[in-house]
């Protein structure tokens, strides 16, 4: 009996360890399988150097030519407001009334004084011919009689500028103060905008500035007008880099009547003066983001990090890239939908 017995408990034993075998691989294989799943699928590309053509397309923000502030230089309320935003302003007009009752007392007691001192000082004059003063009294009236007119001038300043005037023709784009404020000198009262010339400026790379010049040519786009080609040209290329080692240019726009544009707008800037070169490149799919804050997800391994880059010329689909990337670097085409820094990533392709 004993005998029987040995082998079925051996037996049995056998079983659990089989069973207890195989249910601790199909756990391991379940978790591998569950990681592969959590792996977010993606495609890449090998960012490598590409002859790019010689039409550099880069993207960058009109500007008004001028924009300037208008300060109060005089002290109280105001009075009356004759301007209303998005109005047209010629320089010299009249756009605040500030109070002006202590500046008009002020300039009457400022002429009183002046011409009493011009008066004496005549007086003296005569005096001095018919030598009854000395010269030293003639000089001390005509001090006084300087002195009060200084004082008159003064006087007519404060009280000018109670009326608050455009310094510049333009467009009235912010009024930040309304009829019964009260303000101090300094405070900036609004705000005016002179778009019948505009500036756009981009950043191109060190290779590129030196082949810019002042008054090359340039044709701008925009989405607000499609297949409408705007003129312009260069007005200079500053001599210091950037931070990102990329030169600014400035690029002068006459603003049309016909299709106006307005500042802050984003245009896009074609220049031909520029020779062709091999260049890294990534497609244009790869940016995340815009393309003047250009974000790009790079795979290492299986992690796939985000990257900040510096995007230059355009050429159809691809991107020239001046800093951020090396060459041989994968960076992810599609799929970026789904991923995060350091996300855990599967290349499909």
């Amino acid at each position: 009996m004993k005998k029987l017995l040995f082998p079925v408990l051996a037996t049995i034993v056998a079983v659990l360890i089989i069973v207890f075998i195989f249910i601790i691989g199909k756990r391991k294989e379940e978790a591998k399988r569950q990681d592969v799943l959590s792996d977010v699928p993606v495609n890449v590309y090998k960012v490598q150097k590409q002859e790019l053509s010689n039409l550099i397309s880069m993207v960058g923000v009109i500007n008004p030519d001028k924009e300037v502030e208008i300060i109060s230089e005089a002290q109280g309320v105001v009075k009356a407001v004759h301007f209303k935003v998005g109005n047209q302003v010629e320089k010299g007009a009249v756009m605040f009334e500030i109070d002006d009752l202590v500046c008009k007392s002020d300039m009457a007691r400022a002429e009183i004084n002046y011409f009493k001192a011009k008066r004496d000082f005549e007086r003296n004059k005569t005096l001095y011919e018919q030598n009854s003063i000395s010269a030293a009294q003639l000089d001390l009236s005509r001090l006084d009689m300087q002195s009060a007119e200084n004082d008159m001038t003064r006087s007519q300043k404060a009280l000018d500028d109670t009326k608050v005037k455009a310094t510049i023709s333009g467009t009235i784009n912010a009024k930040r103060v309304s009829e019964g404020s009260y303000v101090q000198p300094g405070a900036s009262l609004a705000s005016i905008v002179d778009i019948s010339t505009l500036g756009v400026t981009v950043n191109v790379s060190e290779k590129d500035a030196f082949m810019l010049h002042p008054g090359d040519s340039v044709e701008i786009t925009t989405d607000v007008y499609p297949g409408k080609t705007f003129y312009g040209h260069v007005n200079y290329v500053v001599s210091k880099a950037a931070d990102d080692h990329t030169f600014p240019v400035d690029i002068n726009l006459p603003n049309s009547s016909v299709n106006p544009l307005k500042g802050g707008m984003f245009a896009r800037v074609n220049f031909t003066s520029v020779s062709s070169r091999n260049t890294l490149v990534i497609p244009r799919e790869a940016i995340s983001g815009s393309v003047r804050d250009a974000m790009v997800f790079v795979v290492s391994g299986d992690i796939a990090t985000l990257r900040s880059v510096t995007i230059g010329r355009e050429s159809g689909q691809f991107l020239e890239i001046l800093n951020g990337l090396q060459e041989g670097e994968l960076v992810v085409t599609s799929g970026q939908n789904n991923l995060s820094d350091n996300t855990k990533v599967v290349v499909v392709k």
